[in-house]
């Protein structure tokens, strides 16, 4: 026999309507009742219908997830981050990927959000960058969330990660190893968070009196294919850097491959840092040294803040905008030996 609202408000010893507000993140209930009916409905396996639910409310209980990016690890952990929340709340996500290039491609997003129903969108980068798409959905009254590496949006409206702050503290980690000759591999630069990354790393770098010349940034396009190229150039020279850092860890992971190609040790002549801390980082030898950025918290924080805008009353819960990613010392770095 199916468990039923009503089993869910007698074991946790609450009205109905108790078990409604929670169902529909409702303010007027307090934390510890709350907590307590989350937890009965997690024993019970209750699964409120949706349909009804949404006819009831005018809502579908549906959120999208837009995006245009080729890392599958990445998407991974923000649709895990996204539906632990959903799940625990009720709701449901829909995955919608697209290609950013194509001139129909926020027709196809407004088509994706029309067909679905969704009740609110998270936006991924870099597609969350595009002001085009932002406006078009605010002319459709469709909430939304974007992640991105930069304040573009109102605080309601973004979950924020610092990554300049957290590049600045990647330049110093190699600059207090003693490496003062570094290459960069950059991700696209028409990429805010290939250009954020950049600028923190060069403005630390300035503190220390370090140069970066130009010959040792060498553009990427954020996979392995294209790492491979870059560390080629940097690495297959007489004059080449005693320290590597990749915009993100599958080029960082390529860089490691190049250098075991032309037979450099790694840490004790060439180090190698990444951004991200996917899941690969810390299982590839030598581990990598990079940026843990709390991609799973961000979709966490994303879906929170749409459920948020669709609260009825006007007191909304307060929420974060900015999260900050940390440095991850492992085994691909060390002392400068030059």
């Amino acid at each position: 026999m199916s468990v039923t609202i009503n089993d869910v408000a007698r074991l946790s010893g609450v009205s109905k309507r108790t078990v409604s507000r929670v169902i529909n993140c409702s303010p007027a209930v307090g934390e510890a009742t709350r907590e307590r009916v989350l937890e009965i409905i997690k024993e019970t396996g209750f699964s409120p219908d949706k349909q009804a639910r949404g006819l009831a409310s005018s809502r579908s209980y549906l959120l999208g997830l837009i995006y245009d990016n080729p890392d599958a690890l990445y998407i991974d952990q923000v649709q895990r981050g996204a539906l632990s929340v959903c799940a625990e709340l009720g709701y449901e996500l829909v995955v919608h990927p697209g290609s950013s290039k194509h001139e129909d491609f926020i027709d196809d997003c407004l088509r994706f959000i029309s067909r679905s129903k969704l009740d609110g969108v998270i936006i991924l980068p870099p597609v969350s960058e595009n002001k085009a798409l932002a406006a078009a959905l605010r002319e459709a009254q469709c909430p939304y969330v974007r992640l991105a590496s930069v304040d573009l949006d109102d605080a309601d409206n973004i979950v924020v990660s610092d990554e300049r702050a957290a590049m600045r503290d990647m330049a110093s980690h190699l600059v207090e190893l003693g490496h003062t000759d570094i290459g960069f591999i950059s991700g696209p630069q028409h990429f805010r968070s290939s250009t954020e990354r950049l600028a923190g790393f060069l403005a630390e770098l300035q503190v220390y009196n370090v140069q970066l010349p130009d010959s040792r940034i060498v553009e990427g396009k954020n996979n392995y294919e294209s790492g491979l190229m870059c560390a080629q150039t940097l690495l297959d020279t007489p004059n080449r850097p005693t320290a590597i850092v990749a915009n993100n860890d599958e080029m960082a992971a390529a860089a490691l491959r190049v250098a075991s190609n032309l037979n450099i040790k790694v840490p004790d002549e060439l180090s190698v840092a990444g951004f991200d801390d996917n899941i690969l980082a810390s299982r590839i030898i030598p581990s990598l040294t990079t940026i843990r950025r709390p991609v799973y918290n961000m979709a966490c924080l994303a879906v929170q803040k749409l459920i948020n805008k669709s609260r009825a009353t006007k007191e909304k819960l307060p929420l974060q905008k900015t999260v900050t990613p940390t440095l991850v010392k492992r085994e691909s770095t060390g002392q400068c030996s030059e």
